[in-house]
Parts: structure tokens; sequence; C-alpha cells
């Protein structure tokens, strides 16, 4: 394993699937250390930028914001902490992925509502007389009731 940075930000990125923007941005608010710079002033980079690189994609791809990257990555830092703490993290995570799901459910719900007036009320006719352009022109207040009843 190839311990000296000697890779350009462009083979890191390909290693990593991270792109050169994004390599640049995590360095810029400080969740990957730059890069040393050679003699020509370009940006090289070792394992360890492409460890820290694929744990941040690998968090991001599981849907952790930045701050709770940022929480990860100290954790990471700091191996002697508790492993309670990384716990603590995914499973607020985990909490807010349910969030999400829930209200997805309930978009879907309504969706499922628009193409099934659709179907029963103007499926074949014109667009004027679409009950979906319809129900999506009514003001929020008059939609809830009618789409999303019991939904908060």
């Amino acid at each position: 394993m190839n311990k000296s940075p000697n890779r350009s930000i462009g083979v890191v990125a390909q290693q990593t699937g991270c792109s050169v923007p994004t390599i640049r941005y995590y360095e810029e608010i400080g969740l990957l250390p730059p890069g040393p710079r050679t003699d020509a002033g370009r940006r090289v980079y070792g394992d360890a930028a492409v460890g820290r690189l694929t744990f941040i994609r690998r968090c991001r791809d599981f849907g952790f914001s930045i701050e709770q990257v940022r929480e990860l990555v100290s954790l990471v830092d700091q191996p002697d902490r508790p492993c309670l703490e990384v716990r603590d993290i995914a499973a607020r995570h985990l909490d807010q992925v349910r969030e999400k799901l829930a209200e997805l459910q309930a978009l879907e719900a309504s969706m499922t509502q628009f193409v099934n007036s659709c179907d029963t009320a103007c499926a074949g006719g014109t667009a004027v007389d679409c009950a979906i352009l319809e129900d999506l022109s009514l003001p929020l207040a008059a939609t809830r009731a009618a789409c999303c009843a019991g939904q908060t």
C-alpha cells in the first residue's frame, strides 16, 4: 500500500467517487485536511486522504448531514471515545430517515389519489379538464381537507 502523498486530486476523485469540487469543498469546511503541495504547487494526496474521503462518501451515501459527518469524523480521529456516541448519531439519523419515510408515504397516498381521480374523472380528455391540474391549482388549505384528511 502506498502511504506517500502522490495522487493528484483527479486520481483521488476517481478512486473515491467524489468529484474534484466536492473534495475541495470538504477541504474548505475542514472535513479533509488539505493535501501537501508539490514544488509545482499542485496538491497531492495519500492513502489517509483516500480513506477519509471514502468514509465521508459512505456517510453521505447513507444520508448523514455534513454536521453528522463532522461528528463521525471527530470520533474516527479520537478512537478512545465511546462507541455509544457513534450509535447515538446513527440512532438520531435513523429517526430522521423514519420521519422522511412517513412523509414520503403520505405523499404516495396523495399522488395515488391524484392519479385515481384523473382515471375516474377525466382521463382521455383535454388538459383543461384534468382533475390533477385543477387540484394543484387550489390553495393549500382547500387541498388539505380534500387530499390529506387526517394527515398533519
